[in-house]
């Protein structure tokens, strides 16, 4: 089992920032992503990360404003955020799965946390 717990939401004015922490325990896991959900929409999918951090995926509308990095030493996910928007705010969830290669496929994740909440004030 792997559990995953998230840190570093709050409250930002737009055009602040927020860095967002996952801590993984448990069985070993390789990939990683960021998802989050917005008050009356879907999950989507924000940013994913490879088992040794090569490789990155990102969501058109966080490009370029947040930054996914992985600390495999500390067992530790990271989403820096930049630049927020009001439509960045969400609940941001941290996945994981058992395959070494970044996907922005929700549905091939097997671990999840249990969110974070950000909100960005206008």
């Amino acid at each position: 089992q792997v559990q995953l717990v998230e840190s570093g939401g709050g409250l930002v004015q737009a055009g602040g920032s927020l860095r967002l922490s996952c801590a993984a325990s448990g069985r070993t896991i390789y990939s990683m992503g960021w998802f989050r959900q917005a008050p009356g929409k879907e999950r989507e999918f924000a940013a994913a990360i490879s088992e040794i951090g090569a490789s990155t995926l990102y969501s058109d509308s966080v490009k370029g404003r947040f930054t996914i990095r992985r600390d495999n030493a500390e067992n530790t996910l990271y989403l820096q955020m930049n630049s927020l928007k009001p439509e960045d705010t969400a609940v941001y969830y941290c996945a994981a799965r058992s395959l070494p290669t970044a996907t922005s496929n929700e549905y091939e994740y097997d671990y999840w946390g249990q969110g974070t909440q950000v909100t960005v004030s206008s």
